[in-house]
C-alpha cells in the first residue's frame, strides 16, 4: 500500500500526469480513496512553488543556453495560448478554470508558467492554481469511484 501511494504521489508531482493519474492509480490499487485524494492533492499543490522557484532562479539561468532556450519559448507560448483567452477574459476565475480542466496541457504546471507570463501576484496565482487543482481532483475522484463502484 505504501509503494502505491508513493507512485500515486510521484505520478501527481509528475507532468506527465498529475492528480489526473495519481488519483486513479491509488485508486485502481486499493488504497483508501479518501487518504488518496488528499495527498494527491497536497503532492500535486507542491508543484506551484517548486515551478516558481524554477521559472524565478533556474529558468533565468538555463536560458543562455540554446537548445533550452527553444524548448522553454515554445512551451511558454504553448502555456499562453493555451490560457490567454480565459485570463484575458475572467482573470482569477479563468486561471482557474484553466488549471482545473481535467485535460492533458491544463493544470498546474501551465497554470504556473501563465500566471508567471500574465505576471499575476503570487498569492492570487496560488490561490487559483490551488482551486483549480482542488477542483480537478475532486473531478477525477468521483468519476474514478464511481466507475470503480460498477
Amino acid at each position: 500500500m505504501i509503494e502505491d501511494l508513493l507512485v500515486a504521489i510521484l505520478w501527481s508531482i509528475s507532468p506527465f500526469g498529475e492528480s489526473k493519474v495519481g488519483i486513479p492509480y491509488g485508486i485502481a490499487k486499493g488504497v483508501n480513496s479518501y487518504l488518496v485524494l488528499v495527498v494527491c492533492f497536497l503532492a500535486n499543490l507542491l508543484v506551484f512553488p517548486i515551478m516558481m522557484f524554477f521559472l524565478d532562479y533556474i529558468n533565468t539561468l538555463l536560458m543562455k543556453w540554446r537548445p533550452y532556450k527553444s524548448i522553454a519559448i515554445w512551451v511558454a507560448q504553448r502555456a499562453k495560448v493555451g490560457s490567454k483567452d480565459k485570463i484575458k477574459k475572467y482573470g482569477f476565475f479563468g486561471l482557474v478554470i484553466f488549471v482545473m480542466i481535467p485535460l492533458p496541457g491544463t493544470g498546474v504546471y501551465a497554470g504556473t508558467i501563465a500566471s508567471y507570463l500574465f505576471k499575476i501576484e503570487r498569492k492570487k496565482a496560488f490561490m487559483a492554481n490551488a482551486i483549480g487543482i482542488l477542483i480537478s481532483s475532486l473531478i477525477i475522484w468521483f468519476v474514478t469511484v464511481f466507475v470503480k463502484g460498477f
